[in-house]
Order: structure tokens, then C-alpha cells, then sequence
């Protein structure tokens, strides 16, 4: 059997991100060869993940980027199965080189980003069924999303909640450095707030049927006539409006404005065109 030396450990760990004792064993199994070693790895990170298939992956981590011109922003969310894992250096590095590549590709879906190449070697997939194999639990891109603004029309500002646990990307109609600030604002907002939509135009139409309903059924309980339960329901629906929706809520920072005063405050042709908002849970 070839004798493996640290160097040769140190090496195939700088290389996978395994423990030290993963890569001596990968090794020995190897005979010393450094790729066969990391073919080993990678075949042990494919068996694990078909063990750990059925396994719930809540925890993780959420990151939020956008590109040097900031025309472009993409919100990655790679999950694990433990808070532990979700706090070592090595997932979130990971967590943020996949971020990457999905800001310089774009896909479209999850899927897409998966196919995309991490390295000259691997896949996203095949990076991150190496490192199931490196960290032993089920690690998955559980949500992905993008906002695309055309050059001159607009920028996308990012924003990451403290301990990775939530971001947003909010793309506003106005490029130009004095609007990033209050597009930071904004951003906070949608994570603090959590609109499900920029305005009322933006709900479902099952929502708001569900929400009528309600708002029937609450008048109701409460005693009210049932020929004025209909005009009632809609006005519990306008005030679901202004809580659910982003333009309309009030302004975390100043409570006598909606965020779309806040937006007319600083500019009067700024707006919010769009947002993603992912978390975990």
C-alpha cells in the first residue's frame, strides 16, 4: 500500500472541503492517487444521497446577489438538515459559489441551475452530492428566483437578513447610486413585512375570493345583516390590501407614509416594479 502522507491529505482536502480523516481513508482506498481518492468521495456523496433522499431538509441557508451594474439579481436557497451545518463557513462558501453561478447563467428554474457547471469538473448537481458525501446530511437548492432588469431601465437592490435566514431582491424602475439606500429600505420592508404581492393588482384571484369569504363569515358571527355582509367582506378586503401589499403597507420607518409616498419622497417617478422574498421555514 502507498504511504499517504499529510501533504497528500492537506491537498485532497483543500481540494473536497472534507474532514482530514475522510480524505486519509479516501486515500488509502486510492492507493494514493489523489483523483481516484476524489472519485471515491464523490461515490460515497451519491450513495448518501440516496439514503438521506426521504430526509427533511429545513434548515440552510438564503442568499441574495446582483451583478457589478446591478441590472440583475438572483436569490439562492441551499438547504441542509441541521442549524449546525447551516453555520460552518464551508456551506454558506458554498451556498454563495452557487449563488454565483446562477447570477452569471440566469436560469430560469431550479432545475436549470442544477444542470449549469459549478467547475471545469463538476455540475451544481454533482458539487452538491459531493459535499452530501463531505458533510453526511441531505443538501438540496429547495428555492430559486431572478429579476432580470434591461440595462438603463432600472436596478435590482439586494438584501440579506441577518444569519442568512431570509432575502429579497426588489428592482426599482430608476438606476443611479441615490436610489440603492432607499431601495434598501424597501427591501427590508419586504422582509420585515412579508407583502404577498407589489399591489392589489398582483393577488390571485383565489386569494381575494378567500378573503371575501372571510370577511362574510366574520360579519356574520358578529351579527350583521346578511344583505350587508358582501359590502362588508370588501371593505375587510381593502384593508387586507393595505397590509398585504407592498406599495400600500405603511412604511416601517415612518408610519405616516405608504411605501409608495416613501418612493415619491425621494424621487416622484420612483417605484418598486417588482420583489422576491425568500426564508426559511
Amino acid at each position: 500500500m502507498s504511504k499517504i502522507s499529510a501533504a497528500d491529505v492537506k491537498k485532497l482536502r483543500d481540494l473536497t472541503g472534507a474532514g482530514m480523516m475522510d480524505c486519509k481513508k479516501a486515500l488509502a482506498e486510492a492507493e494514493g492517487d489523489t483523483d481516484k481518492a476524489i472519485e471515491f468521495l464523490r461515490k460515497r456523496g451519491q450513495k448518501m444521497a440516496g439514503k438521506r433522499a426521504d430526509r427533511e431538509a429545513k434548515e440552510g441557508v438564503v442568499i441574495a446577489k446582483t451583478s457589478h451594474n446591478r441590472n440583475n439579481g438572483v436569490i439562492v436557497r441551499l438547504s441542509c438538515e441541521t442549524d449546525f451545518v447551516a453555520k460552518t463557513d464551508s456551506f454558506v462558501e458554498l451556498a454563495q459559489s452557487i449563488a454565483e453561478v446562477a447570477l452569471k447563467q440566469l436560469p430560469n428554474t431550479s432545475e436549470e441551475l442544477l444542470d449549469l457547471p459549478f467547475d471545469n469538473e463538476l455540475s451544481v448537481a454533482k458539487k452538491i452530492e459531493e459535499q452530501i458525501g463531505v458533510i453526511g446530511e441531505k443538501l438540496e437548492v429547495s428555492q430559486y428566483a431572478k429579476l432580470v432588469t434591461p440595462a438603463g431601465k432600472g436596478q435590482v437592490i439586494p438584501y440579506i437578513h441577518m444569519g442568512y435566514r431570509a432575502a429579497v431582491i426588489a428592482s426599482l424602475n430608476l438606476e443611479g447610486p441615490q436610489f440603492v439606500d432607499p431601495g434598501k429600505d424597501v427591501a427590508m420592508q419586504i422582509a420585515a413585512m412579508r407583502p404577498i404581492a407589489l399591489n392589489k393588482d398582483g393577488v390571485d384571484a383565489a386569494t381575494i375570493e378567500k378573503e371575501i369569504e372571510i370577511g362574510k363569515e366574520q360579519a356574520r358571527q358578529e351579527g350583521k345583516p346578511e344583505a350587508i355582509l358582501e359590502k362588508i367582506a370588501k371593505g375587510k378586503l381593502n384593508k387586507f390590501f393595505k397590509e398585504k401589499t407592498l406599495l400600500n403597507q405603511i412604511f416601517v420607518k415612518d408610519n405616516k407614509k405608504t411605501v409608495s409616498q416613501y418612493l415619491e419622497s425621494v424621487d416622484k417617478n420612483l417605484t418598486v416594479t417588482d420583489f422576491k422574498h425568500v426564508e426559511l421555514g
